[in-house]
């Protein structure tokens, strides 16, 4: 048997070869599912650097195919460093690569930049909670806003405007030229009939029926109470618990999640102190097919599974080797 090539794809690549926005929200739905039907998915294996609120990641997954002997089973690794202090710096915060092997031999197969994939992943999920959990809206524009302006506030940007078209969007950023920057950018996507920069969150988010928050971690923890959001909102937390506090979550008349694993491992280490059980995961409600509550709030709180950085990373590894994309490594 002749040992694969190994494929390294560069950030270029890998944005080269996305699927389109609708595929991607299709791959979100299957690691979630996949989630929920016995896929091989641990909680974070991490350790903590020495700056500030600094952690390094991995986080390996495994996906059963429909092929009896395992050929069309996924099996990789998602390595994430997240170094909040090299903004300072000029650097960006997050740092990571995925892995993906050959199911039959474990030969590592590809080698990806992790940070589109990480990104446009991230957004994709949130699509899938928009798309089937926010309030349906008649007589108006819907209205969404993003609590923070980086990478993840421009991958939700395009998911917002293609579920929710016409949508007017809230934006607040703690750095206003960031906002100015998202909603200059909004301007030109598929979707998006208005956007705006806001001074305050508060404002930002008070009427908005579908909220993104997506801030960067810092000690400043559940800043939003139930007070901040419309009663029948849908709140798409990305953040952990930065943003949202948790009488949102108890108050809830929906509170969903991806893996509850790592929900419950980040609250025993005082990341979502004060919040209950989730009612379910994600792919437990696609499955069970559970509707959007007729009254009260819907908080999606997603951490971030491998699952879906590997599900995404397969899509892009097939598409890579059609068009002969990348660069061969020798082993």
């Amino acid at each position: 048997m002749t040992t694969p090539p190994l494929r390294y794809l560069a950030a270029a690549d890998v944005v080269a070869c996305m699927p389109p926005l609708p595929d991607r929200i299709r791959l979100a739905e299957r690691a979630l599912i996949g989630l929920a039907t016995g896929a091989e998915q641990p909680a974070k294996i991490g350790v903590h650097p020495r700056p500030a609120e600094s952690f390094v990641h991995a986080m390996p997954a495994h996906l059963r195919g429909d092929a009896a002997d395992g050929s069309a089973d996924l099996v990789g690794l998602k390595w994430i460093a997240g170094f909040p202090p090299n903004g300072l710096a000029g650097l960006s915060a997050l740092h990571g690569l995925v892995v993906v092997n050959d199911p039959m031999t474990g030969i590592p197969l590809a080698i990806m930049d992790g940070g589109p994939i990480t990104s446009h992943r991230t957004a994709a999920v949130s699509g899938v909670a928009i798309g089937r959990w926010s309030r349906p809206v008649v007589g108006r524009a819907a209205r969404a806003a993003v609590i923070g302006a980086g990478v993840q506030g421009y991958a939700h940007v395009p998911v917002l405007g293609h579920l929710l078209p016409g949508v007017e969007l809230a934006v607040y950023d703690r750095q206003p030229e960031r906002a100015a920057a998202l909603v200059a950018a909004a301007a030109a996507v598929p979707g998006v009939g208005a956007a705006r920069a806001f001074a305050d969150p508060r404002r930002a988010v008070a009427d908005a029926d579908v909220v993104v928050t997506c801030v960067s971690f810092g000690p400043v923890r559940q800043a939003m109470d139930a007070g901040w959001f419309a009663p029948d909102a849908l709140v798409v937390a990305v953040d952990y618990a930065m943003s949202v506090a948790a009488e949102v979550a108890t108050g809830a008349a929906l509170f969903l999640t991806d893996e509850r694993g790592q929900l419950f491992a980040n609250r025993d280490a005082g990341l979502f102190d004060g919040y209950p059980d989730p009612d379910a995961t994600l792919g437990e409600a696609i499955l069970a097919g559970t509707p959007r509550p007729a009254g009260g709030r819907v908080l999606v709180t997603h951490l971030g599974v491998g699952l879906a950085d590997l599900v995404f990373a397969d899509a892009i590894l097939r598409v890579a080797k059609a068009r002969g994309a990348g660069t061969l490594l020798p082993r």
